[in-house]
């Protein structure tokens, strides 16, 4: 071999060498790109803004579809107080028109102050299903269901699954989402490690009928611990602008993990899940409003609109502002008697400071007394639902209602806005 040959083969051996080299360093920067790529995605993915605090079951495609193809949209708001205020759900209200630009929104504010879930599944009809077909429904009764009701499993299970199965059977394509907020006794259970009752019983519920769900009440006990937020400046069980301001990214973050990616083409409204069975056969969720008219009066009872200006107690602008017929005693021995055809009978009445105990008989057998005032009744003429007769067999039945002679304040009124037949 040649001097040349020699240099020629020794020069493209160390071509090839670096050739070999530049390949190797090409590859492995690919790799590298690879492995941080999918490094960052799986970060995305495994902590997102408020980690597991929003659970998504389900889907929310069918209100998706609405709101992007057909330009329309009807979304409610069903709960207590937190709802009814204007707070996080004016801001829900405009985080959709910007998700939607060129949707035209129906929003019903359908939140009762106080009211529980018993309460949401009788009035589900008339507040809600009654302004037409909803696409979107948002449900939030955890807070009033532990310190109004203080319901225990079955009751928080009949009222949120009167309300969740109802709407589903009225229309299998609705999408919900039901919210947990908070109050200081949900925090307490929850920073000792215990579930509290009425957040167990709705998710129960949620799982059961594959409902995303959103527990403010577990993001603000970390927060807490966390020493992020405290609760005052989330502004206690009325949340203040941090605390609905919080609700509020909570929803949107919700918005973002469901609606992120694009939909297919072809895709179409499809039936929500329905279980063929419900979590209990006496839930709700055939229940409505029976006008106080139907009762049979006996002695006593009288249907008149009250005049409010001689009362004790404050009433909420939505009772005082407008006159209601309610059937009315404040008499011992007051008698009525009422015929329906279901399960279950209650009350939705205003029970203020004179509020008395009323005597219960269903089909003729012995009375027992129901203490009509409530836990905030000492200063306001307060709403809830008071259960006259449950766990019957389905038929026909009468209740008799007798105002008693005993009473555990100082008056004896009862005043029925609406029966609640199931």
């Amino acid at each position: 071999m040649n001097t040349t040959q020699s240099t020629h083969k020794k020069t493209k051996t160390k071509n090839n060498e670096n050739i070999s080299t530049h390949l190797f360093f090409q590859t492995l920067l690919i790799l590298v790109a690879i492995l941080v790529s999918q490094f960052s995605l799986l970060c995305a993915e495994g902590n997102p803004p408020f980690g597991d605090h929003i659970v998504l079951r389900g889907n929310l495609n069918n209100s998706r579809l609405q709101f992007e193809q057909k330009k329309t949209g009807n979304v409610a708001f069903l709960g207590g107080s937190i709802t009814e205020a204007a707070g996080y759900r004016p801001m829900v209200y405009d985080i959709l028109k910007k998700r939607f630009p060129n949707t035209t929104f129906t929003f019903t504010n359908a939140g009762i102050g106080s009211t529980c879930s018993n309460t949401g599944a009788f009035r589900l009809e008339r507040d809600v299903l009654q302004q037409g077909p909803v696409d979107l429904l948002f449900v939030e009764f955890a807070v009033n269901d532990d310190q109004d009701g203080h319901f225990n499993r079955t009751e928080a299970i009949r009222g949120m699954e009167g309300v969740i199965r109802h709407a589903r059977m009225q229309n299998p394509n609705l999408d919900i989402v039901m919210t947990f907020m908070v109050n200081e006794h949900i925090i307490s259970m929850l920073q000792k490690g215990e579930m509290p009752i009425s957040i167990a019983a709705h998710d129960e519920v949620a799982k059961h009928y594959q409902i995303p769900t959103i527990s403010v009440a577990k993001e603000m006990t970390a927060q807490i611990a966390a020493g992020t937020m405290t609760y005052a400046q989330y502004g206690g069980v009325h949340p203040g602008p941090v605390g609905q301001a919080l609700i509020a990214r909570m929803m949107d973050e919700l918005f973002s993990r469901f609606w992120s990616a694009p939909l297919p083409a072809t895709a179409q409204q499809v039936a929500q899940v329905m279980p063929a069975e419900p979590l209990d056969a006496l839930s709700y969720f055939r229940g409505r409003f029976m006008d106080v008219k139907l009762a049979t009066i006996k002695n006593g009872w009288k249907i008149e609109s009250p005049d409010w200006k001689n009362f004790t107690g404050n009433v909420a602008p939505r009772f005082k502002a407008l006159p209601i017929p309610m059937l009315c005693a404040n008499e011992p021995g007051a008698e009525a008697a009422v015929e329906f055809d279901g399960t279950a009978l209650g009350a939705f009445i205003l029970a203020g400071p004179d509020a008395g105990i009323v005597e219960v008989s269903v089909d003729g057998g012995p009375s027992r007394p129901i203490n009509l005032f409530g836990p905030y009744s000492g200063g306001w003429q307060y709403p809830w639902t008071v259960m006259l007769a449950t766990d019957l067999k389905p038929g026909k039945h009468q209740v008799t209602l007798r105002i008693s002679d005993k009473t555990s304040r100082t008056g004896h009124a009862m005043r029925i806005m609406q029966f609640c037949v199931n």
